[in-house]
């Protein structure tokens, strides 16, 4: 990125740049454009800046709506149909911002041909541009990138495609990082429309003992799960102190490495152990990461339950939660219930996707249960209803800290890293900027949203205790001292630098 002491830019420069030769030199990951059977790729170069590999599809026409995914060739400038008329007006920019020897500028020949009003605000919207990539601004480019999408403004998305192309690097600062998935998912945003946004991301799948380790690398360097499992196992553990019987339903089971602390804890009571039976439910994320189906987490469990000499069950339902319904939970008689919403109801639409309001479903088969606590689990981010630019640059506040956070425990050039954060990270942000509809699954939403939710489906707060809290201080003190930890009327939340990031909470009937 070139800048002067007086944001000089040439009119050569501002053409060049402003002219990419196709959308697909824009893209961080393995991602094409949406055209089928495209045998485009994306590599690094090393600078961890994205570089695209030549193909032999044809580029996609830009200056289309960003919904029609035809392929369609390109003419001599991708910016503007009459090059003459952008170098006319990149001209008058310069003269009027730069001056000329005569300092002297053609105002009558500009209204002779009717365009003063327009070279006017075209002059202003290139000047501020010009100003924030002299700045070197990456927040304020995306988010300006981000406008110019929303506003169908092709002109201006392109040229800041480009220079935000040369800002972001997925081995760079963590806002270099994040910047590159961020522009990731205005490419695929720009690129197709409904489910082909996120199928066309084609970043390499990793082999499932890769995902599982990936998935194992954040789980350690980082306490956002461990504080979510934790303070739910804390809630569980007080409501169940007096049962004989205990069942639990996870409604998204993944390795099933909540449990391997709550069995021990529940067989050291006071009085011996419960017998205890877990509801797992799946989803196919999780099964491709364990490589095989619910069978491996019944044997896991199992093993410390015998360790332990706790009385133990497990019933695997393989089955999706927006499939659940109450004859697959298998309720016995005399059972004392904890279901357990861990970083899953997010993923579930409500009434702003259709008709089918799964979010609030389960909810209501939650409380027909009558449990004796409900522990919820998400991430504090509003991204459920916000409209397309609120909710980039919500995405952008929320993630960075996460991305800072990871920056402390491995080093930028770690290649471990790079694939955790491709992996466990970028996907989520794509499918949150590029998806709309029933294709964006990643709908966060604030603590007070959910309370809303659970106190509409009849549930009363259950306060997480001061034992919880303070357990939940000593976890922390193993990890870097920038992480907060806050307690709200009994909802714990735990932040990077004062920044939420979690929240952990508790509900009874």
């Amino acid at each position: 990125m070139r800048t002067s002491q007086n944001h000089k830019v040439t009119v050569q420069e501002m053409e060049s740049n402003c002219c990419p030769p196709n959308l697909e030199q824009y893209c961080t990951l393995d991602s094409s454009s949406g055209v089928q059977n495209s045998s485009s790729t994306a590599s690094f170069s090393p600078n961890g800046s994205p570089v695209s590999q030549p193909n032999n599809s044809c580029p996609m026409d830009l200056r289309r709506s960003p919904d029609n995914t035809c392929c369609s060739p390109l003419s001599d400038s991708c910016v503007t149909d009459n090059e003459h008329d952008l170098s006319h007006m990149i001209r008058q920019l310069e003269t009027a911002m730069l001056g000329t020897d005569s300092d002297n500028i053609d105002v009558h020949a500009i209204m002779a041909s009717g365009r003063s009003t327009e070279v006017s605000i075209e002059s202003e919207r290139w000047k501020y541009m010009m100003e924030m990539i002299a700045q070197g601004d990456l927040k304020e480019l995306l988010c300006a990138c981000a406008k110019a999408i929303e506003n169908k403004d092709m002109h201006l998305t392109d040229c800041l495609m480009t220079q935000l192309r040369q800002m972001v690097s997925v081995s760079g600062e963590p806002k270099q990082r994040l910047g590159a998935y961020m522009l990731e998912g205005l490419v695929a945003r720009l690129a197709s429309s409904g489910s082909s946004i996120y199928k066309s991301l084609r970043c390499k799948e990793p082999a499932s003992s890769e995902l599982l380790s990936y998935m194992h690398i954040l789980y350690e360097i980082c306490p956002y799960f461990k504080f979510g499992y934790m303070s739910a196992n804390g809630a569980i553990a007080e409501a169940m102190k007096d049962e004989s019987r205990v069942h639990i339903i996870d409604f998204q089971i993944v390795q099933g490495s909540q449990w391997l602390t709550l069995i021990p804890a529940l067989a050291a009571r006071p009085g011996g152990p419960p017998s205890i039976r877990i509801t797992g439910i799946d989803d196919s994320t999780s099964a491709y990461a364990r490589g095989g189906g619910l069978e491996i987490v019944r044997q896991r469990l199992s093993k410390v339950a015998e360790l332990c000499k706790v009385p133990f069950e497990f019933h695997a339902a393989a089955i999706s939660a927006t499939d659940v319904q109450f004859e697959n939970l298998r309720i016995q008689p005399g059972e004392a219930i904890a279901v357990n919403f861990a970083m899953m109801l997010h993923h579930m639409p409500d009434e702003s996707v259709g008709a089918q309001n799964h979010r609030d479903r389960l909810l209501r088969l939650a409380k027909s249960l009558s449990p004796k606590v409900v522990t919820l689990v998400e991430q504090e981010a509003n991204t459920n209803t916000a409209p397309f630019v609120p909710r980039f640059l919500e995405t952008m506040n929320h993630f960075l800290p996460i991305f800072e956070s990871i920056d402390v425990s491995l080093p930028r050039d770690h290649k471990e890293r790079i694939n955790v954060e491709q992996q466990c990270l970028a996907r989520e942000i794509v499918n949150i900027i590029a998806c709309e509809g029933p294709e964006r699954v990643e709908r966060h939403e604030l603590l007070g949203k959910w309370r809303s939710r659970f106190i509409m489906a009849g549930f009363k707060p259950f306060p997480l205790s001061s034992f919880v809290n303070s357990t939940i201080k000593s976890l922390l003190q193993s990890y870097c001292d920038k992480y907060t930890l806050e307690d709200k009327d009994g909802v714990l939340f735990l932040g990077w630098m004062n920044r939420a990031i979690v929240a952990s909470c508790a509900w009874r009937c």
